[in-house]
């Protein structure tokens, strides 16, 4: 645990990316292969499921420091990290201090959840007893799992490459897929290319940048091929030996929630695995996000969801065809490879090509653009011609640009603290329009201020608040602020009718009062325009 500890503390006191890295690479040559295997997946999200609930972990951590709970809480919220807190307010350790490896302490919290409250307990207070306060910390964070220093996963990438001598593209390609630091080698997965192979693994997704300036800076616009931004969730479909896999992008497999693209199978080749979107898609047109999220999450689906929830790839890009990897070719070959792909498979009710946005000028793509809600898009994503297909985010090859956000004025009228640095800030907000003379509740929104923003509306929280509910505020409906969001649909759950997709705060309206905040009509007006 020494030597982790050690890790996490040379990366949370350095921005710079090539320290980071060497961080990274010096940890990998002195951790055995076990550790790394752990610290590979716990800086890459596969994080072990909670082994105690936040709850106990306060509790217990005030009753072994000998102070009030409520003492713990307000030193959290000045602390802004409950890890850190609790590490803060134990008592010193004993002498006796316990020589435990990463991997023998994942495996400690791993038993954890097998034992009753009592026992959980007393291994917890074990565990601090014989630990540094740097490795209390750190052991926190695993039973938080709170890891957020920085470390992506192209930097972790970086850093086995340095370690390994072996090209990026190739570990990330490695490192997708479904693989555990507790049943998987380190040195299978990194350097047996046999074994550390499976048929269901994606490849890394190549992500675009926004479009932040206009799209003449891009050169000629016949070097470019534009097609519509669509809102599902961005997904690889594989097809190999006998099987189909479907993962996002977040690296979950999926192929159990939508049972109906395995028939895919019988129409396409082995060593088929497509780049594109999953989306809901019914008459010939997609259908809103909130519609995909009724298939999310359900352990079971019944037939009836299947049919009001019917669901397409929307193919965007061919990563490997009759088993070979055609990521290095040009995507203008890629692309002409997908249309045959898809034209062979002849299943238009689960594989469609994304259509073109066919234009000559950036002036005509502009006006293109301008329609993208008409056809339920976000916007447009241009591809140079002759890219390759690369790993993670990059800038140059692919960009997206989407539509301005839509936007409403609205009344906080609820406030929360927030977590992480924010943790002593009233930043989490409800906010509410008009509907006849009543405040409507309809959304929330924690991000899009600054800093400064920030503080002058905790300190006004703070003096216009007009009644408590545990953490929440209910604060004087003075204050108003222009909410933007991707997308509005109907929604049954919810008391305004409606459910935004990706709401934010765009700005502050002092210029504004209260009753000049938009109305629940107006609101849903938009559902017309999304």
């Amino acid at each position: 645990m020494k030597q982790f500890a050690d890790l996490v503390t040379r990366l949370d006191q350095t921005t710079k990316t090539n320290e980071k890295i060497e961080a990274l690479a010096d940890y990998l040559h002195a951790a055995p292969d076990a550790d790394k295997l752990w610290m590979m997946a716990l800086f890459s999200g596969r994080r072990p499921r909670r082994a105690l609930k936040s709850s106990q972990l306060r509790e217990w951590a005030a009753e072994r420091s000998g102070i009030p709970l409520w003492l713990l809480e307000e030193s959290y919220h000045v602390v802004g990290d409950l890890a850190e807190t609790i590490a803060l307010l134990l008592p010193a350790p004993g002498p006796e201090a316990l020589q435990r490896s990463l991997s023998e302490w994942m495996a400690e919290l791993a038993a954890l959840s097998a034992l009753s409250d009592d026992d959980r307990k007393s291994r917890l207070l074990a565990a601090w007893e014989g630990m540094t306060a740097r490795e209390r910390f750190v052991f926190n964070k695993l039973i938080t799992g709170g890891f957020r220093l920085g470390v992506s996963q192209q930097l972790m990438v970086k850093a086995l490459a340095r370690y390994s001598g072996i090209e990026e593209q190739t570990l990330s390609h490695r490192l997708m897929g479904d693989w555990k630091p507790d049943t998987s080698s380190f040195r299978n997965l990194i350097f047996d290319e046999s074994a550390g192979d499976n048929l269901s693994r994606p490849y890394p997704f190549y992500l675009a940048y926004a479009l932040d300036a206009a799209p003449e800076s891009l050169g000629s616009p016949g070097e470019w091929q534009a097609e519509w931004k669509w809102d599902g969730i961005r997904a690889q479909l594989i097809v190999r030996e006998g099987n189909t896999y479907l993962w996002s992008r977040g690296e979950e497999l999926m192929t159990d929630k939508f049972p109906e693209l395995n028939a895919l199978l019988q129409h396409l080749p082995t060593g088929t695995v497509i780049d594109g979107e999953l989306l809901p898609f019914r008459d010939e047109k997609p259908l809103s996000f909130q519609v995909l999220q009724t298939r999310i999450g359900r352990k079971s689906l019944t037939r009836k969801i299947l049919q009001e929830a019917p669901v397409i790839v929307m193919a965007y890009d061919l990563l490997e065809w009759e088993g070979k990897d055609l990521r290095a070719l040009p995507f203008a070959t890629r692309r002409a490879l997908l249309a045959e792909a898809v034209q062979l498979a002849a299943r238009p009710d689960l594989l469609r090509l994304s259509p073109p946005a066919d234009f000559g000028t950036w002036e005509e793509l502009a006006e293109l653009r301008l329609r993208a809600r008409e056809i339920r898009s976000e916007g447009l994503m241009l591809k140079r011609l002759d890219s390759v297909y690369q790993a993670g985010r990059r800038r140059g090859d692919w960009w997206k640009w989407k539509l301005d956000a839509l936007s409403v004025d609205a009344v906080m009228i609820y406030a929360q603290r927030g977590h992480g640095r924010r943790a002593n800030l009233y930043s989490d907000y409800t906010f509410a329009v008009w509907d006849g003379d009543v405040l409507v509740p309809f959304t929330k929104a924690y991000s899009g201020l600054t800093d400064a923003e920030m503080s002058e509306i905790d300190a006004w929280i703070k003096q216009n608040t007009l009644d408590r509910f545990g953490p929440v505020r209910s604060v004087k409906p003075e204050r108003v602020f222009e909410i933007g969001f991707e997308g509005i649909a109907a929604s049954g759950r919810h008391k305004s009718g409606v459910a935004l997709r990706f709401p934010r705060m765009l700005r502050l309206r002092n210029d504004k009062s209260a009753a000049e905040a938009d109305t629940l009509a107006s609101l849903k007006a938009l559902l017309d325009r999304a």
